[in-house]
């Protein structure tokens, strides 16, 4: 089965890159107006962030939202046959900011949103980074796409940390120095053991690992903003946030990092991943104290 998936999809590949964008506009037709993937979670999503919008702003926003990952999916189907120096004439940014921490005694610590396109940005980022380039990923249920995506993902040096076994598989790293990226607007997966803060306009909790590792590890922490300049083409913008995480209070730079994710989506709501529930879970007092 594997043989056979991944075939179809490297046949596809070859295709023009035209082709495959008028292929996603027929499947956003289908998404949106047919099945309506999703389309409750991603207004009501909407609605939270964005309540002075009119529901047409809203709109415009979703329908965008939806052009956007239509156009992700047929660009990660022209990622397998797309060569590294086709992929950097399409992903530029400042690295910079990432490679001078090369050779230093400190590890770097990457943290960024789910903003499109993220194979685009991995795939991009790993082949200039002059670090080890760890990049944390939540295994698939279905076996064989996950093969298939595992693959795609280390074709430009990326080495994959199983999100499953996160501490074990990062240990081995951890004695050279290396640039692990994190999502950091990931749902953590117990509410009572996360920090809450204000995103939008109401409560959700936010995972407590990358600042608490940052610490422990002493590592430096730069966020990251990507995001589209045109179909195919994608930009990245490196920000140093702290050599040295201690300096900050439990649960500050974390309200940093996430006031940088709030920051990008308002200027460039529809380069945001709405199709996942954010605010999935309700604040309630027991929780611990809301980070103001």
């Amino acid at each position: 089965m594997y043989y056979l998936i991944y075939g179809f999809l490297k046949g596809l590949s070859f295709l023009p890159i035209g082709v495959l964008y008028l292929l996603g506009d027929v499947v956003y037709v289908l998404m949106y107006y047919v099945f309506g993937y999703r389309k409750k979670v991603v207004m009501n999503n909407l609605s939270i962030a964005f309540p002075e919008k009119t529901e047409a702003e809203r709109i415009r926003i979703m329908k965008d939202f939806y052009h956007n990952l239509c156009d992700t999916f047929m660009e990660i189907i022209k990622l397998f046959s797309w060569s590294e120096k086709q992929i950097l004439k399409r992903v530029k940014g400042n690295m910079d900011v990432i490679n001078e921490w090369a050779g230093k005694s400190q590890s770097i610590q990457i943290v960024t949103g789910h903003f499109f396109n993220w194979e685009f940005a991995n795939l991009g980022v790993a082949a200039q980074c002059k670090l080890p380039f760890l990049a944390v990923y939540m295994p698939l249920k279905n076996k064989v796409m996950d093969r298939i995506l595992q693959q795609l993902r280390k074709r430009t040096g990326t080495i994959l940390i199983s999100a499953a076994d996160f501490k074990n598989a990062l240990n081995a790293h951890l004695k050279k120095q290396y640039a692990l990226i994190l999502v950091g607007d990931q749902n953590p997966a117990n509410p009572r053991n996360a920090y809450w803060l204000h995103f939008f306009s109401q409560p959700a909790p936010f995972a407590k690992g990358p600042e608490k590792g940052a610490k422990m590890k002493n590592t430096a922490v730069i966020y990251v903003d990507y995001y589209k300049l045109k179909r195919g083409y994608y930009e990245f913008h490196a920000e140093l946030i702290t050599a040295n995480a201690m300096d900050f209070e439990e649960g500050a730079l974390t309200k940093v990092l996430v006031s940088k994710v709030e920051t990008a989506i308002r200027k460039r709501p529809d380069n945001y991943l709405w199709s996942h529930r954010r605010w999935k879970h309700t604040w309630i007092p027991e929780y611990g104290s809301l980070l103001d």
